[in-house]
């Protein structure tokens, strides 16, 4: 049985390829009624009825076209993403039919990309925690490219009072698509964390939705190290009051990679709180970061706290951040909302002051970027991920004389 019955459920969409057993109210990234998107964009299962993106649309302005474009157009799949999943006993891993009723009750996509992921895949997996259950160890969901056109979708489904920590891990090559979906149950707990640690040459879209039920807990952490072209849209929605939602974001933008992580989070319930907090480094010629925060307050949204932060740090020349909050309020009783941003320069004096202590140049380096990272770092719960991930900022750091 599904943990995702919704009491009640509003249908409030329309158009091709709308599908109204995939439309709870308020559905990720499809603000209830009342509540202005601060991008006006359809939202349809038919990859159709998406426009072709030109560049000149908000949601598309700071990316590049080009590598996405069998993406865009859909083609046929001719690569291939091996799949493994590592589980502790009590959770069930599924493969679905793509028009399976449990696919598409979180996420609607918002552009042809993530429609075709989901057209284009030949099935969705999906990882389910029962009610209750209190997982002791993560659940491991790895997708390595072997190069190729490729699209995927990955259903997570924790249900009521359950604590979980999943864990997708995206390695090898690919021109990927991919769209994930994570429900969180009543009073559930779980930590998500999306690792994109792909090689040089792949191109990765993915459209990440999360929802909510009444007074559950959400923490997200988007790790973004490898990949030429790296495109992530997270949205959050709420579907009770008094849910808790916080996403954090680490990333390192080499020469030559353009990574994007483009959120939106909805609120419609009372009560409800969100915390975002995204920081990345960059180097080198051509080195591009995208940043944007979209954060809707509906007006039945009272009480409401929420804040948003992005922090760049740029290493050396020919690097470019781009960084872009909003903050979208439509009722006046909220407990806080805000937002800021920043993008400056390596700390001279922090690293005078670790030099003058007597530490090397390039170690005094490595402690500032690992101090600039800690405060995401340390949402990672799985400790052997956190290594990997400062092993990989070293090693970025080395491959400039850091």
């Amino acid at each position: 049985m599904s943990v995702l019955r919704e009491a009640g459920a509003r249908v409030d969409a329309t158009g091709p390829g709308f599908r109204p057993d995939r439309a709870p109210a308020g559905g990720a990234g499809r603000p209830a009624a009342g509540v202005a998107a601060p991008a006006a964009q359809v939202r349809s299962w038919d990859p159709q009825a998406h426009p072709v993106p030109t560049g000149r649309e908000e949601a598309w302005r700071f990316t590049p076209l080009r590598p996405l474009r069998a993406l865009i157009n859909g083609q046929e799949p001719d690569g291939k993403i091996d799949i493994s999943v590592s589980a502790p006993a009590g959770v069930e891993v599924e493969q679905l039919p793509t028009d399976s009723p449990r696919v598409g009750r979180v996420l609607t996509p918002a552009d042809r990309v993530a429609a075709f992921a989901t057209e284009r895949a030949t099935g969705a997996l999906a990882v389910t925690v029962p009610a209750e259950q209190d997982l002791a160890e993560p659940v491991v969901v790895r997708l390595r490219g072997d190069g190729g056109v490729c699209y995927g979708h990955v259903v997570v489904e924790v249900g009521p009072f359950a604590r979980a920590t999943v864990v997708l891990d995206h390695t090898g090559t690919a021109t990927y698509s991919g769209n994930v979906e994570v429900h969180v149950g009543h009073g559930a707990s779980v930590a998500f964390v999306s690792l994109q640690d792909w090689e040089d040459d792949a191109i990765h879209a993915g459209a990440h939705a999360f929802s909510l039920g009444r007074d559950a807990r959400l923490r997200v952490t988007h790790v973004t190290l490898g990949g030429r072209l790296v495109r992530l849209c997270p949205t959050v929605d709420y579907r009770g009051p008094g849910g808790d939602a916080e996403l954090a974001g680490l990333f390192f933008t080499d020469a030559g990679q353009h990574q994007e992580h483009r959120l939106l989070v909805t609120h419609t319930e009372r009560g409800c709180r969100s915390r975002v907090t995204y920081k990345g480094a960059l180097q080198g010629a051509e080195a591009h970061a995208v940043w944007i925060g979209d954060v809707v307050i509906g007006p039945d949204a009272v009480g409401t706290d929420t804040y948003e932060i992005n922090r760049n740090l740029v290493l050396t020349d020919g690097a470019r951040a781009d960084s872009v909050p909003n903050l979208e309020i439509l009722t006046g009783e909220v407990v806080g909302a805000g937002h800021a941003s920043a993008t400056g320069r390596f700390d001279d004096e922090a690293l005078f002051y670790l030099m003058s202590r007597g530490i090397p140049a390039d170690e005094a380096r490595r402690l500032v970027v690992r101090g600039f990272f800690s405060e995401v770092l340390d949402r990672v719960e799985v400790p052997a991920l956190r290594e990997r991930v400062l092993a990989a900022v070293d090693d970025e750091l080395a491959a400039v004389g850091a």
